[in-house]
C-alpha cells in the first residue's frame, strides 16, 4: 500500500515537472511577450522575466524590443533638375507596440525596408542635386516623416533616417569641379583686383606726399637699392635721376648758364659739330650720315 502511493506521487512529482517544463517561459529584458490562446490574442503583454504559459493550449511569441539598424540599398533615380543620382540610406527604429506589430503586419521590417526605398525614390525625385549634397538635414526629416506615419499603424516608431552617400555620374563629377574651379579662379580676380583698387589708392597717396617733399624720391632709391642689394643678384639696375642728367646737362662744356634777365643762348658751333661727329659714327653703322647743320633751301 505504501509503495504504491510512492509511485503514485513520484509519478505526479514526474507529471507536475513535465507540465511545468511544457509551460515554463523566460522573456528577456529586451523583449516582450504576446500570447495566443487557441489563435486568439490574450490580454496583456507579458514583461520580462519568468512566465507561465498552458502548454497546447497557448503559444508565446516574443517580440525583440531593441532598435534595429536596417541599411536601404541604392536607390537610382533622377533629380528634380535632371541629374541621375544613386542614393542610399540607413533607417533606425523601434517596436513600440508588440501586439501591433505581430498582427497588423506579417513581417514588420520587411514592410519597414520596403516602405524605405520607395520614400528614398520619391524624395530624390521632388530634391534638387544642391539640396542632396547641402541640405541632407532637411531630406533627413522628410524621410523620417514620410516613414513614420504608416509605421505608426503597425506598432513601429522611426528613430530616425540618414541618407548615406550621393553617387554621381564621372561627367557630372568633372562637370562640378570645373564650375568650382572657375568659381575660384573668379574670386581670385576679384580679390586681386580689389587689391590694385587698393594699392593704386595708396600710391596716388604717397606720390603726393612725394611731390611736396623731393628728397622723399631719392630716399625711396636708396631703399630700393638697398632691398635689391641684400637679396645678392648677380645684376643690379640703378635708374639715373632725371634731376642728375639735367645737373650734368648745366655742367657741360660750352652750355653757359642761362641767367635770369637773359634769353637762353642757342647752341654753340662747337657742340653742333660734336653732335655732328657722333651721328656720322652712328650712321657709318646703320646707314647714311645725318646732317644736323640747317641748310638754307635753294632758290
Amino acid at each position: 500500500m505504501i509503495q504504491e502511493l510512492l509511485m503514485a506521487a513520484a509519478g505526479a512529482a514526474a507529471a507536475a515537472a513535465v507540465y511545468t517544463a511544457a509551460a515554463a517561459r523566460v522573456v528577456k529584458q529586451y523583449e516582450r511577450g504576446v500570447v495566443f490562446r487557441f489563435g486568439r490574442l490574450r490580454d496583456g503583454i507579458r514583461s520580462p522575466g519568468f512566465t507561465m504559459i498552458l502548454p497546447v493550449v497557448d503559444h508565446l511569441h516574443k517580440v525583440n524590443m531593441q532598435i534595429v539598424t536596417m541599411p536601404v540599398p541604392a536607390q537610382e533615380g533622377i533629380t528634380r533638375d535632371n541629374v541621375t543620382v544613386r542614393v542610399d540610406a540607413v533607417v533606425y527604429f523601434k517596436v513600440v507596440d508588440a501586439a501591433d506589430a505581430l498582427i497588423r503586419v506579417e513581417d514588420y521590417k520587411f514592410a519597414v525596408s520596403q516602405m524605405a526605398q520607395t520614400s528614398l525614390r520619391s524624395i530624390i525625385g521632388k530634391s534638387d542635386l544642391d539640396d542632396l549634397l547641402s541640405n541632407r538635414e532637411k531630406l533627413n526629416q522628410g524621410l523620417e516623416l514620410m516613414l513614420d506615419s504608416p509605421a505608426m499603424g503597425w506598432g513601429v516608431a522611426i528613430d530616425r533616417v540618414e541618407i548615406k552617400d550621393v553617387s554621381l555620374p564621372e561627367t557630372m563629377k568633372r562637370s562640378m569641379a570645373r564650375q568650382a574651379e572657375a568659381d575660384r579662379e573668379r574670386r581670385a580676380r576679384v580679390i586681386n583686383a580689389d587689391a590694385e583698387l587698393q594699392a593704386s589708392k595708396k600710391l596716388a597717396e604717397a606720390a603726393g606726399v612725394m611731390s611736396a617733399q623731393p628728397a622723399a624720391l631719392q630716399l625711396r632709391l636708396l631703399q630700393t637699392v638697398m632691398a635689391v642689394s641684400a637679396e645678392k643678384n648677380s645684376t643690379l639696375v640703378l635708374p639715373i635721376p632725371v634731376e642728375l642728367l639735367r645737373f650734368l646737362e648745366r655742367a657741360a662744356p660750352g652750355s653757359a648758364a642761362p641767367d635770369s634777365d637773359e634769353a637762353p643762348s642757342l647752341p654753340s658751333d662747337a657742340y653742333l659739330r660734336g653732335h655732328a661727329d657722333a651721328l656720322d659714327s652712328i650712321g657709318d653703322l646703320t646707314g647714311p650720315s645725318i646732317d644736323p647743320t640747317p641748310h638754307e633751301p635753294d632758290a
